[in-house]
């Protein structure tokens, strides 16, 4: 009796999931067809965002291997069309190779660049803390003190590695401003700092003992 049971209710059963994959025929093809199309898509998507990753960097390494005085400005515009596709490895080394070779001397221009790598390109949080803490640099010589304040606040209050970049920054801008006080107050922010890169520590306590030590 047991057995028959048994035997029963395997049928039954396998007759429920006989009839469920009837009834839900079509569901069940849309569902195996839609997860087919996302798989395709995902693997072309990947395969195309890789091929233009390598579009890019062939294209960089043409531009800066071939660069010369007389093509500055070529140099210049091929790079900044590097730069606005905003890729989180070239843009950056685009930019950076604008400014080392001096390819743009417009002030306006070249921060209007740092913005595209700091607001639209998906970099990692040190990377843009880096583009962040170049960009005040860039503007250091002729940035008002609330201007190079504003743009090294996101590194002031954070817990970035060039948090004390920033603090020295500001320190040496307030001390060639002869801004002791101000200028003490952040060598002593650095000081103080635990994670404060070794070098920069150094110098903001060789800076305190020889020159503000009053």
């Amino acid at each position: 009796m047991d057995e028959d049971l048994s035997i029963i209710n395997a049928n039954t059963r396998n007759e429920k999931i006989k009839n469920f994959f009837i009834n839900n025929k079509n569901k069940i093809i849309s569902a195996v067809i839609i997860l087919i199309i996302v798989v395709i898509g995902i693997y072309s998507f990947d395969k195309y965002r890789i091929q233009k990753k390598k579009e890019i960097s062939d294209n960089f390494n043409s531009i800066t291997i071939e660069y010369l005085e007389s093509s500055k400005d070529k140099t210049a515009a091929s790079l900044i069309e590097i730069i606005n596709k905003k890729d989180p490895t070239y843009s950056p080394l685009a930019l950076y190779f604008i400014i080392d070779k001096n390819l743009v001397d417009d002030l306006e221009k070249i921060n209007s660049l740092f913005n595209i790598l700091i607001n639209s390109t998906s970099l990692d949080d040190e990377i843009k803390n880096l583009v962040i803490y170049k960009k005040a640099l860039y503007n250091a010589d002729n940035a008002q003190e609330s201007e190079l304040l504003n743009m090294l606040n996101p590194l002031i209050n954070s817990k970035s590695v060039w948090k004390s970049h920033a603090l020295y920054l500001m320190a040496e801008y307030f001390y060639s401003q002869n801004q002791k006080e101000k200028a003490k107050e952040f060598f002593n922010q650095i000081v103080a700092l635990e994670n404060s890169n070794i070098d920069i520590k150094l110098q903001a306590e060789k800076r305190l003992n020889r020159d503000l030590s009053e």
